[in-house]
Parts: C-alpha cells; structure tokens; sequence
C-alpha cells in the first residue's frame, strides 16, 4: 500500500508544471503558415505564437524597419512631408515592386513614403535611404542599430528593400512583431498604411494597396506585406477596434490568400476574447512623507498603465500603501503596490512610485515650518 502511495505521488510530481509562473498556453487556431504571432500593441503582450522565433527571409516585410527610420527622422525635424528627393540613377534601376522612378525625378517625402507604404515601391526605398543617409550601405547600418536599439534577437538587414536575399538578410516572426509595435506608436504613418487607392504625378498613376485587408477588415492600420519565391506570402498586419490595437505577422504563407486568412483568423480572435483593463481606478492619494520638503508626495504607477485581459467581470481594485514614509524621497523610489484582480484572480501587481523627489527638510525650514504651526498658520 505504502509503495502504491509513494508512486502516486512521484508520478503527480512528474506531471506538475516545471518552472515558477504558469504560462497561458497557445490557443488552437487554425493558422496553416509555418510562422505566426499575435500582438497587442500597449503592453507587448502575446497571445499566440507559432514558430515566431525561427529566422527567415522577410521579403517586403523589411519596409517597416524602412519606414520606422524614415518617419523617425521626419517626426525629429531633419525634414518635412513636402521636402523633395531627387531620384539617383541607382535608385530608379530597382524593378521588382516599384513605381518607376527615372533618374533625376523629383518626388515629395509625402508621395515616396504613400509608395513605400502603399504598392511597396522598392525604388522608392532605395531613394529614401540615399535621401537620408546618403547610400543605402549608410542606411542598413541604421537598420541593424535600430534593430539592436529594439532588442530584436534575431534579426539582419543586408539591403533596405527585401528585394535580395544574401543569406544575410532575415527576420524571425517575434521581431516583426515588435518592430510593427515601435512603427505603429507613430501615428503620422496610418497615413499612408491604410490608403486603398490613391495617385502620384497628378493623378497619371494609380497606387493599390498590396495589403487587402486595408480595404476589406474593420479596423485595420496596415501594416506592410511581402513576397518573394523565397520568402513566400509575408504580413505584418494591424487593426484598431474601440482603443485596443492588435498586431498580426503571418511569415512565408503559400498564398496570399491563405496569409490574409491567418491574419484575419488572428486578429478576430484577440478581438473577441480580450479587452483592455485601466490599472488605476481614479486618482492614486498623495501619501504623507515625515520631515520632509513637502508633505505628502504625489504617486504613479510603474509601467504601462493598462493591462490585457479575457473578457469578463469588472475588475477590482486593492491599494497597499504606509500611512507615512520617510525623507528623503527619490522619484521612481517604490513606496507601495496596486493589485488588480478579475474574477477572484490577480491580473497584475503594480508597483507604486513616488512621482517627484521629496528631500528632508533642514533645520531653517523645520523652525519655520513649527513657528508658522504655533500661529495656525499652514503651508
């Protein structure tokens, strides 16, 4: 009998989860691409995944690295939507993807980033590079920083376009994900991502966006597709319903039919089984700080201050504070904790920070501040 006990109880040990904190596991979705992964923009927050850390050719999908640099620059100031670029003879010998730029052309910031965006105009790209950093060599450096900037673990850029595929230029599922969430943080390139149709030279030549879903998908943002022999069907697909933006990366489907799918399939699933949960219900308090500067310090949250969550029950909120700490305070110093819960469950704990320093008073001020007490007087 004991023996029969003690067997039980080795095999339930064997099958417990290893590790500390149970990780939700991948839903079941119908997804036929090799690789894939979904996004929420606010938090970064997965909630499903295929594959997504497998390296490969991204085709196209390269552009929003192009894009984000590009508008990057813009929003810093170095130039302006109606800036002119002046095509180089390089850049108007690109085919593949392209609006035909002849050598010489004068294009606006404005048109070249609705063609880059639009109908992936890969000689666009390439005059955008040489616009910004004088080559497309001096680009792609930018690129692999930027990369590196955004913790993008496995990812190289070796051209500016996706166009060629060395052996050196690839991206995994995860990263394009990630660059699409830095890329969509600036509003300014919605823009030109959800345009369906639209011209360049007055009209005398029409742009189709390559993203189908930016015509037919409520809600959708973008993002960028891509196709080549190698890469197959590729998307970084992006939508917006009621506050919450998801992302979508579908990688090396084999139609463009089936990656449209995936990313459909993915991007209604987040929208119906998840929402969006403020992490603070009303103002947070001041809290009383002994001897010092000031009084009482005024509070923030640490850390983005929603949280994703299933649709459900409201949530419940629970403050943990001291009903006084000491001077001197540092801003950012942790002072206490908000737990948020849904359904009896803990969402997430929040750290609670001190939002400004408090030093400790001197003596000079500690003397004014009693004197001013013994007259009734209050700061």
């Amino acid at each position: 009998m004991k023996r029969s006990v003690c067997f039980i109880l080795v095999l339930a040990l064997l099958l417990l989860p290893r590790g500390g904190t149970a990780r939700a596991e991948t839903p079941a979705l119908a997804i036929a691409a090799p690789a894939a992964i979904l996004m929420e923009k606010e938090t970064g927050q997965v909630l499903y995944e295929k594959k997504a850390d497998e390296p490969g050719f991204p085709a196209s999908v390269t552009k929003i690295m192009t894009l984000l640099l590009i508008i990057e620059a813009m929003e810093s100031g170095a130039f302006t939507p109606e800036d002119t670029v002046v095509a180089s003879e390089r850049a108007a010998s690109f085919g593949g993807s392209c609006v035909y730029l002849e050598a010489g052309e004068h294009m606006s910031v404005r048109d070249m980033l609705k063609c880059i965006a639009v109908v992936s105009a890969n000689d666009c790209a390439v005059a955008m590079a040489e616009f910004l950093c004088g080559s497309e060599e001096a680009f792609v450096k930018k690129m692999n920083d930027r990369a590196k900037e955004l913790g993008l673990r496995h990812t190289h850029f070796s051209n500016c376009t996706g166009l060629f595929d060395d052996g050196q230029h690839f991206t995994t599922a995860r990263d394009v994900a990630l660059m699409s969430r830095e890329l969509i943080r600036h509003e300014s390139v919605k823009e030109y991502t959800t345009i369906w149709m639209d011209s360049i030279r007055d009209g005398s030549f029409e742009l189709v966006n390559t993203n189908k879903l930016v015509y037919w998908y409520p809600g959708c943002t973008g993002l960028k597709t891509g196709y080549t022999s190698t890469a197959r069907y590729c998307l970084s697909a992006t939508a917006e319903r009621n506050g919450v933006e998801y992302i979508a990366v579908v990688m090396h489907g084999e139609t463009a039919d089936s990656r449209n799918r995936d990313a459909e399939t993915l991007l209604s699933y987040a929208f119906a089984n998840f929402r969006l949960i403020p992490l603070q219900n009303g103002a947070l308090p001041l809290l009383p700080v002994e001897l010092g500067m000031m009084r009482a310090a005024p509070l923030a949250l640490e850390g983005p201050g929603v949280q994703l969550a299933e649709k459900g029950e409201a949530p419940a909120y629970a403050l943990t504070l001291p009903s006084s700490v000491p001077a001197p305070l540092k801003k950012g110093q942790r002072v206490g904790s908000l737990r948020v819960t849904v359904g009896g469950k803990t969402l997430a704990e929040v750290p609670v920070c001190a939002a400004e320093d408090v030093p400790r008073i001197g003596f000079g001020g500690l003397f004014l501040r009693l004197t001013l007490s013994l007259f009734g007087v209050h700061e």
